[in-house]
C-alpha cells in the first residue's frame, strides 16, 4: 500500500516530492546552525563575570585628562598601601576612570579610601562603585555584553515615592489666581475685595457689576482652554468661578511625574551609582533602584530633598503691600517682590566652590539662554537696586492620624523660606555669577540638586528598603542553582524515557537557554530574581512542547510507517504548541505592559523564553531529528 503525499513542511510549502521524507534541504540546517552560533557569541560573555570596580568621575567638567590619570595613579597607590590589591586600572572614553578590585568587600573599603584621598572636605569627584568588564575586546566590538542584574541579585537600596500631587495642583492654582489678579488690574478692571480667591481646585473672586464680569470674561479668553467657567454670586456681588478641568488636571500630574524623573534620575547620576533605576509606578508613585549602593543615609538625604532658588528684586518703599513679601535678613526686616526673576529651574550648570577672598564655600551659578536673558532684562534697568537670593526648601512631615478606628500616616511637606543674600546690583547680570551664604554641606547639597534639576512636585518616601550584597549573592547562587537542578532532572528524564528522541530534546533544551540569555543580553534587560523564576519556567514549557511532539509521534507510529509517523508527529502536535504558547505570550505582555518591579522582571524572560523554546523545541529538534532518522529505512521507532 503506498504511502500518501507528505504535508506541508515547517519552514512553509508543500515538500517537494523529490526530498527523502524528514530530511532538510542544506540550507535550512545552515540557517538553523547560523541563529545557535549568532546566539552562542551573544551568550558568552556572561561567562566573563565582571570584577567590583570603583569609577572616578570629576565635578569639573573642564577638568584635564592628564589631571584624572594623576588621581587614578594617587588612588591605587593608596589602595596597595592599605592592603587592597588593585588588579588594574582603565580610562574611559566618557571622561572617567575604572580602579578594579579583587572582592566586593575590598570594593567598599576602597571606595572610603578613594574618597580621602580625592575629595577630602569638599566634593570634587563622584566615586561610584561599579562592575567593570572582563569581556574580550573581539566580543566587545561585535556588541556583545552581559546582562545586568537586578537590586535583588547584586544588592542596594530601593525607594517608593510618593508625589504629593494635591500639594503641587494647589500650587498650580495660586499661581493661576496671581496671574488672573495680574490680568484684570492690566485690563483696569477692578475687583471686590475678598480674603482669598482660591478653594481647592476652584478660583472665586467677585466683581462690582455686571458689565465687569462681561469684561473680565473677555480678558480671560485665555483661560477657557483649561478652565470652566461660570457665572456665579459670590457675597452678594456678580462674580466668576473658575474650575481646572479634569483633561488639565491629568497632563499637569503626568507633567510633574516627568519632571520628577529627570531630576530623580539626574540625582543618583551624581550619587554615583551604577545602573540605577527611576521609573513610574501607578498614577503618582516613582519606583527608584539603586544597586551596589550600600550607604542609604545619603540617598535617602538626596531624594528626599526639595531645594530651589527664587532671584528677586527688593521692594521700594511705595511698593503695593500685595506685592511684596518681608523676610528676616541678619536681624533686619527686608522686603522683596513676590514675582521673581528666575529661580532654580533656570539654572545650567551649577558647582560648589570657595570665595577667594574669604574662603567661604559658595556656589557657582550658570543660568541657561531664558534665564540669562530675564536676568540681564531685570537688571539692566535696575543698578544700584537690591537683588535678593531667597532659599525654599520643602521637607517631608509625617504625621499619625485616627481615620475609622485605624491608625494612619499623613504625609505632607514643610516649607521654609530663607534669605541668604542681598546684594546691590552695580552692573547689569547675565549668565554667570556666584551664591554665598552658606554652610559646606548645604552650598554642596544646592549645587547638585540645582544640577539636576528642580522636582516639579514634592514627593515623601512612603517605603525604603536595603537589600545586602551577601544576600544578592545568596539570591544568585540559589537562583541558579534551582535552574541547574531543574535543567539536569529534565535532561535525566527526557534520555531515559525517549532515547534518541530524548538526545534531541536535550540539545535543544540547552540551545533554548543559551539563546535566551543571548537574547536578554542584546536586549540589555535587567535579571532579576523573579527573571530567574522565569527562566526555570521556559525550561518546563520548552520541554513540554518536545513531551507533546513525541507522544504525538508514538501515536502514529502504531497505524503509520515510522518515517511518515515522525512527519504527521511534528506537524499535528504543531498547532497544539502554537495555541498555548501563544496564548501565553499574550499574557507575558500584559504583564510587562502593566506591571512594575519583579512581575516585569518575570515578564521579560517569560516573553523572551517563549519566542526561543518554540524555536528550539520544534527547529532544532525537527533538525537534530532528521539527522538521526532521515532518508532512512526505519522497520520501527525507539520511543
Amino acid at each position: 500500500m503506498a504511502e500518501p503525499p507528505l504535508g506541508p513542511s515547517l519552514f512553509g510549502g508543500a515538500r517537494r516530492q523529490n526530498l527523502a521524507p524528514n530530511t532538510f534541504r542544506p540550507w535550512q540546517y545552515t540557517l538553523i546552525a547560523l541563529v545557535l552560533i549568532i546566539g552562542g557569541i551573544y551568550a558568552a560573555p556572561n561567562l566573563y563575570q565582571p570584577d567590583p570596580a570603583l569609577q572616578i568621575r570629576s565635578l569639573d567638567v573642564d577638568a584635564e585628562f592628564q589631571s584624572l590619570q594623576r588621581e587614578v595613579v594617587q588612588v591605587s597607590d593608596a589602595l596597595r598601601d592599605a592592603g587592597i590589591p588593585v588588579i588594574g586600572t582603565e580610562l574611559l572614553e566618557n571622561g572617567s576612570a575604572l580602579v578594579r578590585v579583587d572582592n566586593d568587600e575590598n570594593q567598599l573599603r576602597a571606595q572610603d579610601i578613594a574618597d580621602d584621598v580625592l575629595n577630602g572636605p569638599g566634593d570634587a569627584y563622584v566615586i561610584a562603585l561599579n562592575r567593570a568588564s572582563t569581556t574580550p575586546e573581539w566580543l566587545q566590538n561585535l556588541g556583545g555584553t552581559p546582562m545586568s542584574l537586578g537590586l535583588d541579585l547584586s544588592g542596594g537600596v530601593h525607594f517608593l515615592l510618593q508625589v504629593n500631587m494635591d500639594e503641587y495642583l494647589a500650587g498650580v492654582v495660586e499661581s493661576t489666581a496671581e496671574g488672573v489678579g495680574d490680568k484684570l488690574r492690566g485690563e483696569k478692571i477692578d475687583t471686590v475685595s475678598s480674603r482669598d480667591w482660591v478653594d481647592g481646585l476652584i478660583i472665586r473672586f467677585a466683581l462690582p457689576t455686571e458689565e465687569a464680569r462681561d469684561r473680565a470674561v473677555d480678558a480671560l479668553s485665555e483661560y477657557e482652554v483649561d478652565w470652566d467657567f461660570r457665572e456665579v454670586t459670590v457675597e452678594g456681588n456678580p462674580g466668576l468661578r473658575l474650575r481646572i478641568k479634569d483633561e488639565k488636571i491629568q497632563a499637569l500630574e503626568d507633567r510633574a511625574i516627568d519632571q520628577n524623573l529627570t531630576s530623580l534620575r539626574n540625582r543618583v547620576n551624581e550619587l554615583g551609582v551604577s545602573e540605577p533605576q527611576v521609573q513610574r509606578l501607578g498614577r503618582s508613585r516613582i519606583v527608584v533602584d539603586l544597586p551596589g549602593m550600600q550607604d542609604a543615609t545619603r540617598a535617602k538625604e538626596i531624594l528626599n530633598k526639595f531645594a530651589n532658588l527664587e532671584f528677586r528684586l527688593a521692594a521700594l518703599p511705595n511698593t503695593p503691600r500685595y506685592q511684596r513679601e518681608t523676610y528676616d535678613y541678619e536681624g533686619r526686616k527686608q522686603d522683596v517682590l513676590r514675582r521673581n526673576i528666575v529661580t532654580g529651574n533656570n539654572v545650567q550648570d551649577a558647582q560648589q566652590g570657595y570665595d577667594p577672598e574669604t574662603s567661604q564655600p559658595q556656589v557657582n551659578i550658570e543660568l541657561d539662554s531664558e534665564g540669562g536673558n530675564r536676568m540681564f532684562d531685570a537688571t539692566k534697568d535696575n543698578v544700584g537696586r537690591d537683588m535678593a537670593i531667597l532659599y525654599i526648601e520643602q521637607k517631608p512631615k509625617v504625621r499619625e492620624i485616627e481615620v475609622d478606628g485605624r491608625t494612619v500616616q499623613e504625609f505632607s511637606s514643610v516649607e521654609t523660606k530663607r534669605l541668604i543674600s542681598v546684594a546691590n546690583i552695580k552692573a547689569a547680570l547675565g549668565f554667570q555669577f556666584r551664591i554665598t551664604g552658606l554652610g559646606l554641606r548645604e552650598a554642596q547639597d544646592l549645587a547638585l540638586l540645582l544640577r539636576a534639576g528642580a522636582l516639579a512636585a514634592p514627593m515623601y518616601i512612603v517605603e525604603e528598603r536595603t537589600v545586602g550584597a551577601s544576600l544578592g549573592d545568596e539570591n544568585i547562587t540559589r537562583g541558579w542553582q534551582s535552574v541547574g537542578i531543574g535543567f539536569v532532572l529534565v535532561l535525566i528524564f527526557m534520555l531515559f524515557y525517549y532515547r534518541l528522541f530524548g538526545f534531541a530534546a536535550n540539545i535543544a533544551l540547552a540551545s533554548n537557554l543559551m539563546l535566551l540569555v543571548a537574547i536578554m543580553s542584546v536586549l540589555g534587560a535587567t535579571l532579576t530574581l523573579p527573571g530567574i523564576a522565569g527562566i526555570v519556567l521556559t525550561v518546563g514549557m520548552a520541554v513540554d512542547a518536545n513531551v507533546l511532539i513525541f507522544s504525538r509521534i508514538r501515536e502514529e507510529s502504531r497505524d503509520r510507517p515510522p518515517q511518515q509517523a515522525i512527519q504527521v508527529g511534528f506537524d499535528q502536535a504543531l498547532r497544539t504548541i502554537t495555541d498555548a504558547n501563544v496564548t501565553t505570550f499574550f499574557v507575558a505582555i500584559i504583564l510587562l505592559s502593566i506591571g512594575s518591579g519583579p512581575v516585569r522582571g518575570f515578564a521579560v524572560t517569560l516573553a523572551v523564553g517563549i519566542v526561543t523554546s518554540m524555536f528550539t523545541a520544534i527547529m532544532v529538534t525537527r533538525a537534530l531529528v532528521n539527522l538521526m532518522y532521515g532518508g532512512r529505512k526505519l522497520e520501527s521507532l525507539k520511543i
